[in-house]
């Protein structure tokens, strides 16, 4: 669409840069996804570059007749790139907070994830029974490490190996070795058990979803009976004033970690 665009490969370049930095993630993420650059972009708006930064990095809106070029531009409704514009309306707010949503957690790209991880600077909240695949494929130990340094809260809720809840849970998914999973993660993250600001728990509670929350941002992995938490949805939720999805599942971490006991191995 634009006459600027940056090469393909550098889509993921972009999108890592920017949402470390950015107010408005939602448009720069839809700039990115139609490969416009900010002059690109105020090309075709007719404005200027200064002007499209102000709108990510400042949170400016843009007046009613600019927001319509810019959502056609960038296929995307104006309440999605500006969803304070639905405050009047909390179904419509709640609605806002989904950024997207993949039909498996095997499909969400590891660079959302990486990204969502370098882009957290106050918490990172983890609930899962095992979330091998965090310590095995994105190096999450070294990710706690990294952040504690920076001054983040990281709170860790791992399931209790020994527990039924977990046992019934393996027994479902005819996945037997579940509880050794569990198990193996606490393992690989003792080593920064004891760092500042690193709090990890055993919980014994049945999951009905894995949640991962990365400052305003929330990745859900909804489960289904019998099914791999792998192969089972995966939601983007994003923080947005008026909100309730995110606070509600924010709501449902802080239940476990309130009933769940400090790990030791």
């Amino acid at each position: 669409m634009g006459t600027s665009k940056p090469p393909n490969k550098d889509i993921w370049g972009h999108i890592r840069c920017i949402l470390e930095i950015v107010t408005n993630v939602r448009l720069r993420g839809a700039m990115a996804a139609q490969n416009f650059t900010k002059s690109a972009l105020a090309e075709q708006l007719g404005t200027t570059p200064k002007t499209v930064e102000r709108w990510i990095t400042q949170g400016r809106l843009p007046h009613p007749r600019m927001r319509y070029k810019i959502a056609a531009a960038l296929d995307q409704d104006e309440t999605y790139l500006w969803p304070e514009l639905l405050a009047g309306s909390r179904t419509n707010v709640s609605m806002s907070e989904l950024v997207q949503i993949w039909p498996a957690r095997s499909d969400v790209p590891h660079e959302v994830w990486r990204a969502l991880m370098r882009q957290a600077s106050e918490n990172i909240q983890v609930l899962v029974y095992a979330g091998g695949f965090l310590v095995e494929s994105l190096d999450f130990v070294n990710v706690v490490r990294t952040k504690s340094a920076a001054g983040a809260e990281i709170r860790i809720l791992l399931g209790d190996s020994e527990c039924e809840a977990v046992r019934q849970r393996a027994r479902e998914e005819g996945l037997p070795s579940l509880p050794q999973r569990c198990q193996s993660t606490l393992e690989y993250l003792w080593e920064v058990h004891d760092l500042p600001r690193v709090d990890i728990r055993i919980h014994q509670t049945p999951l009905y979803n894995s949640i991962f929350r990365f400052d305003g941002s929330m990745l859900l992995n909804t489960h289904g009976y019998g099914a791999y938490a792998a192969k089972s949805p995966v939601q983007h939720l994003q923080r947005v004033p008026g909100g309730k999805l995110f606070d509600y599942y924010l709501n449902s971490f802080e239940a476990v970690w309130a009933v769940a006991r400090p790990a030791v191995l």
